[in-house]
């Protein structure tokens, strides 16, 4: 485990502010954490630096050719991600966000490569947790979301089943406690017209269809 290595615990209903700076400054820094989402746990990295994105992959033992989808505090952010937000995105964003709707959008083109996998395409979501939500408000920047576990291996919905060798390579690992588990986000492909379910999760089609 790295020498600077911390598990903290952190209230889910009232996420302690200096927690939470210590936690962006992590990032900051292009540190690596494990923090929690609505359903699992996940890992956090700046977007937007390559060495700190690069790190994702390797601990995952991820492909390269997989995007990792970004967290951000609110659309205020797409700018800094995205080329453009099609108007069926901005009415999904308005109905859902936050929540467990992940939408891929056209990549800027300055983007991270190893971030988009070489597709051109982000993954983008405002998470519902209050201590993700607060983490990536604090970050100031979109962070990744992906599940803190190693590729093709069962998602973690307590710190105690993080993987060992996974952890080892984590400068912070914030603790909130057992969490729901379930189904993870849907995913919805906003670059075409219309959009694509590409995975139905927490958002059925049905309710996404009734906003579009």
């Amino acid at each position: 485990m790295k020498q600077n290595s911390i598990f903290e615990k952190i209230s889910v209903l009232d996420p302690e502010p200096q927690i939470i700076q210590a936690a962006a400054e992590v990032l900051m820094a292009g540190g690596l954490l494990a923090f929690p989402t609505t359903g699992l746990y996940g890992l956090g990295a700046d977007a937007l630096n390559p060495n700190a994105v690069d790190k994702i992959f390797s601990i995952k033992q991820r492909d390269s050719d997989k995007p990792i989808l970004v967290l951000v505090k609110d659309e205020s952010e797409l700018e800094k991600i995205t080329a453009k937000v099609p108007a069926s995105a901005a009415k999904m964003m308005a109905a859902f966000w936050p929540g467990s709707l992940t939408i891929i959008l056209e990549a800027q083109p300055d983007l991270p490569k190893v971030l988009t996998g070489g597709t051109g395409k982000i993954g983008i979501r405002v998470p519902r947790h209050p201590v993700a939500l607060a983490l990536v408000s604090a970050f100031d920047r979109p962070m990744t979301g992906t599940s803190a576990n190693i590729s093709g291996g069962k998602g973690c919905s307590t710190v105690a089943d993080l993987d060992p060798g996974l952890v080892q390579d984590l400068d912070l690992v914030l603790d909130a406690g057992p969490l729901m588990g379930g189904v993870g986000s849907t995913v919805v492909d906003a670059t075409s017209d219309p959009p694509s379910v590409l995975r139905e999760g927490a958002v059925s089609k049905k309710k996404l269809l009734a906003v579009l």
